[in-house]
């Protein structure tokens, strides 16, 4: 006997539970589980539960001043610096590490602030753009930007001058780099050594080659 496909189609609806109608149910009643407690009856979902903020005190010196703050143990040290003590030359670029925008120096050696929770830093000695000069007492580094135009929209130019600044320290300690040749020979500041260490502070206004010559005013280098 020849069966039609309408009347398969016909029994599949009518007959029948469909897989599709199999599938909803399932999926409905997995949810119910999910929500609601089994007990005879049911039961009202259960709500979740809310950890507490944990909040710890720190103690460090910024710019020269003893600060003592209380916060979030997960602030970063950015955060800290702009929100909590509102020094906002301190920028927040990409917040990922990638851009250097947010520079600072600590204990004398230039970190990505954002990168570092302020509860790292217990006792340390942070100095920031603000703390590196004032309009009316510049730091040559900052002296050597204004007279070389190395800058453009500005955004970048705190990590940058931070970060120039360190870099200066870092070839006078003797500190190398990918590209210095000779690792026992005293290192000398070079236009190539400079980009080198400068690669993590990016200006997307492309005034890289006004920075360079500004950074090798301040170290006694004539280009």
């Amino acid at each position: 006997m020849e069966v039609k496909r309408e009347d398969m189609e016909n029994e599949n609806e009518f007959g029948s539970i469909t897989r599709r109608e199999m599938l909803a149910g399932s999926a409905i009643a997995v949810a119910a589980l999910a929500i609601t407690k089994v007990t005879g009856s049911e039961a009202a979902p259960v709500a979740p539960t809310v950890t507490p903020v944990e909040s710890a005190g720190l103690t460090f010196n910024v710019n020269g001043k003893a600060v003592n703050l209380e916060m979030d143990t997960r602030t970063t040290l950015l955060d800290a610096l702009r929100e909590h003590l509102h020094l906002t030359g301190t920028k927040k670029g990409c917040d990922h590490g990638q851009c250097g925008a947010c520079t600072v120096l600590v204990n004398g050696r230039r970190i990505n602030s954002c990168l570092s929770l302020a509860l790292q830093h217990q006792d340390d000695s942070i100095t920031t753009i603000e703390g590196i000069g004032t309009p009316e007492s510049l730091h040559p580094m900052q002296s050597a930007f204004i007279k070389h135009d190395g800058y453009q929209c500005g955004y970048c130019t705190p990590g940058q001058i931070c970060s120039a600044v360190a870099v200066l320290e870092e070839i006078k300690a003797g500190v190398p780099s990918h590209v210095s040749a000779d690792l026992k020979a005293p290192m000398v500041f070079s236009n190539a050594e400079f980009r080198e260490r400068m690669s993590g502070n990016i200006c997307r206004c492309g005034a890289y080659s006004n920075i360079a010559e500004a950074a090798a005013e301040v170290a006694g280098v004539k280009g």
